[in-house]
């Protein structure tokens, strides 16, 4: 599948094409569902943001309820270990191109549950991060200046391929995977073939594969809903 895509790649000589990879750019930026994961205190920022005074509606982002159907994940604030979980799973259920906004500095840092035990440190280490919002927290115009920063990293992607961080995902997908099993064990796993995708998406490389998939592929089996019991 590599040899196919580079000869796809080079045999790309029409100047015309370029153009329209702009234009695919430049609809994609205008036209942004956004999943805010509220996991903290950031959440606070985001109505003012959405609402009459700031409008992030007139950028063309608007909310989503269901991460099928989105493209930016917002995580507003510190990040539990048991919540990231579900942002990991919420993640991969997004379909590509997928972009994530990390809101204030737990995202970053930790912040000041930098020495909890409890809390994850930072998001990039599980997951790739294409905008940091920082503050404790950041006030509307800061999110709104964020969201900016995303949409002209979008218009570029194909030309400085600043807005390509969700590839990262699939072409290192075992340093992001070990430090997930750092953190919630080697038996960990999701229901998404992120393997199978990055081999849908000719995003396959060395980083896909290595110790951590090797442990996947030998605790990996079907997931089962529990039992209801009353």
């Amino acid at each position: 599948m590599k040899k196919e895509l580079l000869i796809k790649q080079q045999k790309r000589s029409n100047p015309l094409a370029h153009v329209f990879d702009d234009f695919i750019g430049f609809c994609q930026s205008k036209s942004l569902f956004m999943l805010h994961y509220c996991t903290g205190c950031g959440a606070i920022e985001l109505p003012p943001a959405m609402t009459s005074r700031f409008d992030m509606e007139r950028l063309g982002i608007q909310p989503m309820v269901t991460p099928r159907q989105a493209d930016i994940l917002l995580i507003t604030g510190y990040v539990s270990i048991k919540t990231l979980k579900r942002v990991i799973l919420t993640y991969e259920q997004m379909q590509s191109p997928k972009y994530v906004i990390g809101i204030c500095s737990c995202t970053v840092n930790g912040g000041m549950y930098w020495q909890s035990y409890a809390t994850a440190k930072k998001l990039n280490e599980y997951m790739p991060v294409d905008v940091y919002i920082a503050g404790c927290m950041p006030r509307p115009e800061a999110v709104i200046e964020g969201l900016k920063r995303l949409k002209n990293n979008i218009m570029q992607d194909k030309k400085q391929h600043k807005g390509s961080a969700w590839k990262d995902y699939y072409k290192n997908y075992d340093y992001y995977l070990g430090n997930q099993q750092h953190l919630f064990g080697d038996d960990w796993q999701t229901p998404v073939d992120v393997i199978a995708e990055a081999k849908l998406y000719g995003l396959e490389g060395e980083g896909t594969y290595g110790k951590n998939t090797d442990k996947l592929k030998k605790v990996q089996q079907p997931l089962l809903p529990q039992e209801m019991k009353l």
